[in-house]
């Protein structure tokens, strides 16, 4: 089912539903929770790490305190060692809107993860890209047995354009993405193409904070000196000690993998907070630069962020 102005007008006594987005230690949690209070709201989490268990300080997940004043949901969803994606991330955020709209609660979504922000705003739909379970496992059982060059170099002369924006290292995005292609005998830009026919479920309206870069580089290392306090090493260990395969998608979050060094004696542990610090301004460019090739984005000056200029 999809949602007009007027439904949402009806439901909640706005036009759309408001995303605040932005690079990590912008304030979004801040903002949101101000917005939910502010219009009956409780706040949808767009992020894709917030979704595991267990990783609370890493994933900078709304404290106890912030949860105690409005309600969070789509955080703690799975185990770390469970897959996840974008196709999971949108069935549980539709059907949690449906359920607050029928109940006329505003949803507020809050969150950095690029593509999940994206596949929500454009109405990205994988009904209609089934992948084929039994061509993704004998690719699996083929780079088992030779690796992945053979399986690349497929990928490659199937769809050369889509091949250029996956490094061949990255070995579980090009399986998938191969199997994908020989299901539906597509390249990967006709496939997201088709995702978009049908448009947003939902009428949205994104909000991304913006800091000077030198503002914005502080606040993370603030932010990096706050969660070492709050224990994230601890975290990190723990995760460390679980043992899930390499490519488990839990152990690629940043916050985590940074301190693994030091549980091998690698590393000393300023160094690896010094690693965390950089690996994060690194991870929040890439964020504003997903961001700005958004359309229809409105830009907030994290500084001087007026309520009454956040219209939905």
């Amino acid at each position: 089912m999809k949602y007009d102005e007027n439904d949402i007008l009806k439901a909640t006594g706005h036009k759309s539903i408001p995303v605040i987005c932005g690079p990590t230690a912008s304030g979004k949690t801040s903002l949101s929770i101000s917005l939910a209070e502010k219009y009956n709201g409780q706040i949808c989490c767009c992020d894709s790490m917030q979704i595991y268990t267990h990783l609370s300080v890493g994933t900078a997940k709304p404290t106890i305190e912030e949860q105690k004043r409005v309600p969070h949901h789509l955080i703690d969803l799975v185990e770390p060692s469970e897959p996840f994606n974008v196709a999971s991330y949108l069935d549980v955020a539709y059907a949690k809107i449906d359920e607050l709209l029928k109940a006329g609660i505003l949803p507020v979504f809050c969150g950095g993860t690029g593509q999940y922000v994206s596949a929500l705003y454009k109405g990205i739909s994988f009904d209609d890209a089934p992948i084929d379970r039994s061509i993704e496992d004998s690719l699996y059982e083929e780079y088992e047995k030779n690796g992945i060059d053979g399986i690349y170099e497929r990928l490659v002369s199937l769809d050369p354009k889509g091949a250029e924006n996956i490094h061949p290292n990255n070995t579980k995005r090009v399986i998938h993405t191969l199997a994908l292609v020989e299901s539906l005998h597509k390249t990967t830009k006709e496939i997201h193409e088709e995702s978009l026919k049908n448009g947003a479920r939902y009428p949205f309206t994104l909000f991304c904070i913006d800091w000077p870069r030198d503002v914005l580089y502080e606040r993370i290392n603030l932010r990096v000196d706050q969660m070492i306090q709050e224990g994230i090493v601890d975290e990190a260990k723990w995760l460390y000690d679980q043992n899930y395969p390499e490519d488990t998608t839990a152990l690629q979050a940043i916050g985590y993998k940074e301190f693994f060094p030091y549980f091998e004696d690698r590393a000393s542990l300023s160094d690896c907070v010094e690693k965390l610090k950089q690996h994060t301004r690194n991870y929040a460019k890439r964020q504003l630069t997903w961001f700005r090739h958004l359309d229809g984005i409105n830009w907030l000056d994290g500084a001087n962020i007026q309520m009454e200029n956040i219209i939905f």
